[in-house]
């Protein structure tokens, strides 16, 4: 049986190897975001006066119903949704041309590591679902003999690291089916009191300013007439939902934060960097292991041949 389970284990490895290469290595490029931006955020820099004068210069007419924060680039995004918004620079209050290097970069990896820029979410889905068949046929494979080889290498970090590998793939389909996101961003916009009428803007940066240093906002958007924010609160981040009775903690959505290494910041960041390494080494290393076999086999079949006079 054992045969059959490292045949499985081969082939369904490579089958999936190009997708699992791309979400594997971008995954452990984002893994380090949630870090940058803990690191980045500096108590008092971003303050609700800070943030008014900046809507009264960028949005006088008062059309914004969203705001994104990056704290590494000190910059804030003001606008009615991602694709119809400004970016300004929070300390000289300039509009600026467009998103930085690192932005555009870790944006790029996001939309690889979610659908490989082909809109091939399936894809990933079914990748990602492949990946936690991989680790369980190594579970039911039985413990290795582990040597000081590259296929002793090899198991010695899939069974030591086993419970961190399992997590990933296993959070990430759990974030797929939709496990958990009640507790992340609430209803659909226009959920809410209906008849309200809908929360400007800035009094929704007060009320949530009161409670909090808004220089760990991630992002606020009108969700009918409250807002949903995305806020790091001492390297967690948390979502939270604000209206004119003031703020309230959403349930945490442990799929997200686990998946995307965020709830402890340098630690959980760090923890999701060790994962991505050992799993980026598994699948090249399996792969390799592969191949080294198919040259050894096809370098006796040639020295089996009879040579020709």
């Amino acid at each position: 049986m054992k045969k059959w389970y490292l045949k499985f284990h081969r082939w369904i490895a490579l089958t999936f190897s190009l997708p699992l290469l791309v979400v594997l290595v971008t995954g452990l490029i984002l893994s380090v975001e949630p870090w940058l931006i803990d690191r980045a955020v500096k108590p008092g820099t971003l303050t609700a006066d800070r943030i008014e004068a900046l809507l009264a210069q960028h949005d006088p007419q008062g059309k914004a119903r969203m705001l994104g924060y990056r704290s590494y680039d000190h910059a804030l995004m003001i606008g009615v949704d991602r694709r119809n918004s400004t970016t300004v620079d929070v300390e000289t209050g300039a509009a600026l041309p467009g998103q930085s290097g690192l932005t555009a970069f870790l944006i790029t990896c996001r939309r690889l590591h979610e659908t490989l820029m082909l809109e091939a979410r399936w894809l990933v889905i079914a990748s990602t679902a492949a990946m936690l068949v991989l680790s369980v046929i190594g579970i039911l494979m039985g413990l290795p003999r582990i040597n000081n080889t590259l296929g002793g290498w090899h198991k010695a970090m899939a069974w030591f690291l086993l419970p961190l590998i399992l997590l990933s793939p296993a959070t990430a389909l759990l974030m797929a089916m939709g496990v958990g996101t009640g507790g992340g961003f609430g209803g659909p916009p226009g959920a809410g009191s209906r008849g309200a009428a809908p929360m400007p803007l800035m009094e929704a940066v007060r009320v949530l300013g009161d409670k909090y240093d808004l220089a760990g906002l991630l992002f606020l958007r009108q969700a009918g007439d409250r807002y949903i924010v995305r806020l790091d609160d001492g390297g967690e981040f948390r979502a939270m939902s604000v209206s004119r009775t003031g703020v309230t903690m959403l349930p945490r959505n442990w799929p997200r934060l686990w998946h995307e290494g965020n709830f402890a910041g340098l630690w959980s960041s760090l923890m999701n960097l060790v994962i991505s390494v050992a799993m980026v080494g598994l699948l090249v290393t399996g792969v390799w292991i592969w191949l080294r076999r198919q040259i050894r086999r096809r370098a006796r079949r040639a020295a089996s041949r009879p040579a020709r006079a």
